[in-house]
């Protein structure tokens, strides 16, 4: 938009002034042609007294040297004093008509005076202009213009310039702000700033981004509310299908009611997740990872379970909120102390990538006898962890990564977390 506005401006400004330059050019030209031509009769006119009185050559000669110009005179009895320009026929024809013009000649122009001064006695004063004197100061004011003229179009240039900067920063300032929302950022804001239209749309998507916010707020807390109001009947479900015995119908029922409450809390759990991540969507895996196994260590030592940990020594950003991955962290560990038998060591070590942060989880307990099983979406069995592993899956691939899941050197279970990288400098 800058540049056109500015390309709008030089087109408009230069035909305005090549609409003024050009007439005005001609004119100084006609003015410059006038005034050699005004010269050169008044030199001629001057002679007139002079030959009134006396036609002697010599007479007429000092009057011609008195007279700063290029001028001849014809005299009656055909003798010419000073140097002639004009052909014969205008001569004989301003002896004829006794009239006074102007005419081109070869080398500039020539003004012809007749003075009578008897019966068909009549002498011709020549006047000679040449090219060069026609032209004199028509160069230097064709300059003069020309600079004056193209000083108009560059300051007009400027101006469309810095009218058309102010009115991109505007725009870039508001488009930047919708690509943010667009992102997921809720709290991206505008400065209402330049043309008052564009001020106007800046102060209206400030405003709609309130509202959304607001609206995103409650369908939050609406959603939070439900899960907390029938997290009262599935406790009291659960309660019911822990009396209904030992065979397999029971323990289908008892396995539905358990998936029914995983989804419950999951529901809760992303219903209060913050709208407005404080670290913007990132954190430092580095930082989560050593904050949950300090969290988990403690259960892990009373259980007298070995565990190591590797690799948060450096720091690592990942797209991903401290709250998801320390819940996908928590669901990988928590399936270590639910599915294998106390005593059973773990190793967790974070491996930086140029692309990527790989985070590895690995136990030395039995492993997973079905690992597709484990991975589909809400399978719960003895040897797999059902929604947890699925919540890490999500969380993984939410950043462009990947969930893999196998058997690790330890002979159990290993879960990596492969997450893309951010730039140091982004975090």
């Amino acid at each position: 938009m800058r540049r056109s506005l500015a390309l709008v401006s030089l087109a408009v400004t230069s035909m305005v002034a090549l609409a003024f330059l050009i007439p005005l050019a001609l004119v100084v030209r006609q003015l410059a042609e006038d005034r050699a031509v005004t010269d050169a009769e008044r030199q001629a006119g001057a002679l007139t007294p002079v030959l009134v009185i006396t036609q002697d050559p010599a007479t007429v000669q000092q009057a011609l040297a008195s007279i700063s110009g290029r001028v001849a005179v014809h005299l009656p009895g055909g003798q010419v004093v000073g140097e002639v320009k004009a052909t014969g026929d205008q001569l004989r024809e301003a002896r004829e008509k006794g009239l006074a013009f102007s005419a081109p000649v070869p080398e500039g122009w020539v003004h012809l005076q007749p003075v009578v001064l008897g019966e068909a006695r009549v002498a011709v004063v020549e006047a000679f202009v040449p090219s060069a004197e026609l032209s004199r100061g028509v160069t230097s004011a064709w300059l003069a213009l020309s600079g004056v003229a193209v000083s108009l179009v560059l300051a007009s240039v400027l101006v469309a310039d810095r009218l058309g900067a102010r009115v991109v920063r505007a725009s870039q300032a508001l488009a930047d702000g919708a690509r943010r929302m667009e992102q997921g950022d809720l709290t991206a804001r505008v400065t209402p700033s330049g043309p008052p239209e564009l001020a106007e749309a800046g102060g209206a998507f400030n405003r709609m981004a309130d509202r959304i916010g607001q609206l995103v707020a409650n369908e939050r807390e609406i959603l939070a509310d439900l899960s907390h109001r029938l997290r009262t009947p599935l406790t009291a479900l659960r309660l019911d299908s822990e009396t209904l015995g030992t065979d397999p119908s029971a323990n289908r029922v008892r396995q539905a009611v358990h998936a029914l409450e995983r989804e419950v809390n999951e529901l809760i759990r992303a219903a209060r997740k913050e709208l407005a991540d404080p670290d913007g969507g990132r954190c430092d895996a580095a930082q989560v990872v050593h904050d949950r196994l300090v969290f988990w260590s403690a259960l892990a030592d009373d259980q007298n379970r070995l565990w190591n940990l590797r690799g948060t020594e450096r720091r690592a950003f990942v797209p991903l909120t401290r709250s998801d991955l320390a819940a996908a962290m928590d669901v990988v560990l928590g399936n270590i102390f639910r599915h294998t038998p106390e005593g059973t060591g773990f190793v967790v070590a974070l491996f930086h990538r140029p692309e990527q942060v790989v985070i590895v989880i690995e136990d030395a307990g039995p492993g997973i006898a079905d690992l597709e099983t484990a991975l589909r979406r809400g399978s719960s069995s003895a040897g797999s962890t059902g929604l947890g592993l699925d919540i890490a899956r999500r969380a993984a691939e939410s950043t462009g990564g990947s969930l893999v899941v196998d058997r690790g050197p330890l002979g159990g279970t290993r879960v990596q977390l492969r997450l893309t990288r951010l730039p140091e400098h982004q975090g």
